[in-house]
């Protein structure tokens, strides 16, 4: 028997950043900026930072979207494109993104 579940319609976007030596205290200030303003729209159901305590360079995003338009919507935020795109990629070493589904 199938049943309709919301939640198998979320988008988890997984990301892991490694910043340029030396930036690790701009970006994760750049990231506190950023993340109550990401936390507040209205498609967004988690959204997590997180930084490494024994690699201090290295950021793991855990976000939860309600559906592919809510992430797309979020990449189209002048937060994003502000501090995002404008302020804290140009100082990245790496950056890796993957798209999960629920189970």
């Amino acid at each position: 028997m199938a049943t309709t579940n919301n939640a198998n319609q979320n988008l988890v976007v997984t990301a892991f950043w490694e910043v340029n030596s030396g930036e690790e205290a701009s970006v994760a200030e750049l990231l506190k900026d950023f993340l109550p303003q990401a936390q507040r729209e209205s498609g967004v159901r988690e959204f997590q930072i997180h930084q490494n305590i024994a690699k201090p360079r290295e950021f793991f995003f855990y976000e939860v979207f309600a559906g592919e338009t809510a992430f797309a919507e979020h990449q189209q935020t002048e937060h994003f494109k502000n501090i995002i795109l404008g302020q804290a990629i140009p100082k990245l070493a790496k950056r890796e993104r993957s798209q999960f589904r629920f189970i």
